[in-house]
């Protein structure tokens, strides 16, 4: 069971100034006491564990790394795609590092294939690397800014306003003639 963490009474001056790690070590799935992140500094990555199967988009501020399977598109600053993974639907991200396998568009300034990857559609780069052992299928296409023209999902919900409402002008205007 549980082991008493009771300390020794003659330990009380030295636990004042150390309670963040119990005795032992830290435990596992507590975050010990740090530093504090900058505002707009990176955070931790957001993880799609090897057990999870994702149906829909995803939408993150930050790091994704995806160890998991995913039937959807995925839109990041960073993408991991781990060896064991598989992407059905696009990536989009400044940053993709691709391990596993992804059947769908790559979008990113810059992409990485690694060895273990496999690809199977078309890639739109700024920079690309791809290393021996890795397989990719379609078609690699240079552009400046290759995520530009993408309607994230964040951004979703005002153009589908702006198109609602201009196809209803449009609408209004073809019928008066």
């Amino acid at each position: 069971m549980l082991q008493n963490l009771k300390k020794p009474e003659g330990d009380t001056a030295r636990s004042s100034a150390s309670t963040a790690v119990p005795p032992g070590g830290p435990m596992l799935g507590i975050r010990t006491a740090g530093p504090q992140l900058r505002p707009g500094a990176p955070g931790a990555p957001s993880i799609i564990g090897p057990d999870l199967l994702i149906t829909g988009n995803l939408f993150s501020k930050g790091e994704v790394q995806v160890e998991g399977e995913v039937q959807g598109d995925i839109h990041s600053t960073h993408v991991v795609v781990g060896e064991r993974a598989r992407i059905t639907g696009g990536v989009i991200a400044d940053e993709v590092v691709v391990r596993g396998h992804v059947a769908g568009s790559v979008r990113g300034k810059r992409v990485l294939l690694q060895t273990s990857s496999h690809v199977e559609g078309d890639i739109y780069h700024q920079t690309l690397a791809i290393e021996q052992g890795a397989f990719f299928e379609g078609k690699s296409r240079r552009t400046d800014d290759p995520t530009a023209g993408i309607i994230r999902p964040d951004q979703q919900r005002g153009s589908a306003e702006a198109q609602a409402s201009a196809a209803e002008a449009g609408s209004r205007d073809t019928s008066l003639g």
